[in-house]
């Protein structure tokens, strides 16, 4: 039988430096010769992607906190059945830019949903399907803040602004919300100083990675 393969994701408030990060993971793990599969939440899948726009688009501020957190899911699901799973399933290293623990802190402490209605969805869309390691890069909301936007103005193509462009306060909460799915569960969540240099944060997250792989 083929070894179920390592599910790791990557995790952080906007302007953290997920992309950076998980951009040279990527790298070192295909250098290394491993196999790698790589996805992003919301997108993804073909699917995923037409949702994302809908989620993202800075147009759509009338979408409700509960349909913004079930069109997450099924984002989610599509994700899992058509990528996540299979590739889990031959043995593959699946790389994920965010996965519920997302939902958690942006929709359950962010947008005020509970964090027992995520999970129970949790449980619908993902069923067992968890992240072995998270890899959550801290960093304070207001710094994140201005890099996002920065990088938003900076940008051709659609407009994702949505969630960069809500309030401060809801950013705090976010964070926070992190900071606290992380102290509940250590040994999955590992926190990275995302304030260091881009050097010192990869050598930190191939520390946490290298054991797995």
């Amino acid at each position: 039988m083929t070894k179920r393969g390592f599910f790791v994701s990557f995790e952080g408030g906007d302007g953290c430096g997920k992309t950076t990060q998980m951009r040279l993971l990527l790298e070192r793990l295909r250098a290394d010769g491993k196999d790698v599969l790589e996805t992003a939440e919301p997108g993804g899948t073909p699917i995923g992607r037409q949702i994302r726009r809908i989620l993202l688009d800075s147009a759509n501020e009338a979408l409700s906190p509960r349909a913004e957190m079930l069109l997450y899911f099924a984002c989610r699901a599509q994700n899992v059945d058509e990528w996540i799973r299979p590739a889990l399933a031959a043995g593959r290293v699946v790389v994920s830019d965010r996965f519920t623990d997302s939902t958690l802190a942006y929709q359950g402490e962010g947008r005020g949903l509970t964090a027992g209605l995520v999970r129970e969805l949790h449980g619908i869309a993902c069923q067992e399907i968890l992240p072995d390691l998270t890899i959550y890069l801290d960093i304070d909301y207001r710094t994140g803040l201005s890099r996002a936007r920065a990088r938003n103005a900076g940008q051709e193509g659609p407009d994702e602004s949505r969630m960069e462009s809500q309030a401060e306060e809801f950013h705090d909460r976010v964070r926070q919300g992190y900071l606290a799915l992380a102290a509940a569960e250590p040994k999955r969540i590992r926190t990275i100083d995302a304030g260091q240099s881009v050097e010192a944060v990869a050598a930190a997250i191939w520390a946490e990675v290298e054991p797995y792989v």
